[in-house]
């Protein structure tokens, strides 16, 4: 019989208990300021340009990117979705880190909507260097699918929120640049790594020829996310936004709740790296948990488990009769993340519940 808990009986439990929610910080809930903006919003038609709430989300993150123009998307997977349309040409490769997001967790949209084929890299900690990217770059011959696009990710999510060093990004995009090659970055948690690097977004991406990023994640929104680009690029966006369904009309109900979640999100995160630490190093000390915690950066801690004697999914359903949500990534890791719902006690309580069941 399977142990995997399943989204009913996680769902049962938070309403019969306090819940620590680590499975992912989209489980955020949007904070009363952001219900009162959403309440109150100004709307129009988005598909006719027409949403003020959209306009003022959109100018405003193309002006922290230092970009010409931003669109806003519902999800991340579809801003990725539709960079990787406007970069490539179908039959072509789409070079990335192996366990990136692009490859994993987008329904294979690369081959699907695109016609591309991934191929994939293995970096240690997920970090891709230039030299070794530049030997999976296709050769110029006609029967040999060529390389149309780099994409890298910031932070990386299933290496555990790393971080691309800013010269490891440009020297990579420099060198793309150089073959005529473009790189677009999955940044979807791209201000946890300006935290953690203490450096603007702007200046961390600034080499991108695009960049997704989401709002719905550390940021705190509900829903939505950012892609930004060239004025020409965020034109062909449009288009391809619309057929994928993404046209939303009067969205601007999630616009203002977004703009709250751009202005002041970034602001804490700080909050959610030094409840991240706290975890890691606790979890260092445990018996049967495997995990470095200096290479815990942002909010994400991905621990090996393999030493309880247990898998993943008994150990995320031990977790849950303590009232604490977990996700298992592989049959011997965890994945936890922390959020601006989960304060330092609620922490507490989850490296506590963690040390119970290691015993």
């Amino acid at each position: 019989m399977s142990t995997a808990v399943t989204k009913s009986e996680q769902l049962e439990r938070t309403h019969t208990a306090v819940v620590v929610d680590l499975r992912s910080d989209t489980v955020t809930k949007p904070t009363p300021a952001m219900r009162r903006a959403m309440a109150e919003a100004e709307v129009g038609d988005d598909v006719y340009g027409e949403d003020p709430t959209i306009n003022k989300l959109e100018q405003r993150a193309a002006e922290i990117f230092a970009r010409e123009a931003a669109i806003f998307v519902p999800t991340g997977s579809m801003g990725n979705s539709i960079a990787i349309k406007i970069h490539t040409q179908p039959g072509q490769e789409i070079i990335c880190e192996e366990r990136g997001h692009i490859f994993n967790y987008e329904m294979g949209m690369l081959s699907f909507f695109s016609g591309c084929v991934p191929r994939t890299i293995f970096g240690e900690n997920e970090i891709l260097s230039w030299s070794e990217i530049k030997k999976k770059i296709a050769p110029g011959i006609y029967y040999r699918a060529q390389t149309g696009l780099i994409s890298l990710e910031n932070t990386h999510n299933m290496a555990g929120g790393t971080v691309y060093p800013t010269a490891v990004a440009e020297e990579i995009c420099d060198g793309a640049h150089a073959m005529g090659l473009r790189v677009h970055l999955d940044g979807a948690r791209i201000f946890n790594a300006s935290v953690a690097l203490g450096k603007p977004v702007a200046e961390i991406t600034k080499k991108f020829d695009s960049v997704m990023f989401c709002l719905s994640k550390g940021l705190g929104a509900p829903v939505g996310s950012l892609l930004v680009g060239s004025k020409k690029f965020i034109e062909q966006a449009r288009v391809y936004r619309k057929a994928l369904g993404g046209g939303m009309r009067q969205a601007g109900v999630l616009a203002a709740a977004g703009l709250i979640a751009l202005e002041e999100g970034p602001k804490r995160l700080h909050e959610d790296h030094a409840n991240a630490k706290f975890l890691a190093e606790g979890l260092a000390k445990l018996r049967g948990i495997k995990i470095d915690p200096k290479k815990v950066e942002t909010n994400i801690i991905v621990f090996e488990i393999s030493g309880t004697g247990m898998d993943s999914a008994a150990f995320t359903r031990k977790l849950m009769e303590k009232n604490v949500l977990a996700s298992g990534i592989s049959p011997t890791e965890i994945r936890i993340v922390t959020h601006m719902d989960v304060d330092r006690g609620a922490c507490e309580r989850a490296l506590g519940a963690i040390s119970e069941i290691c015993r």
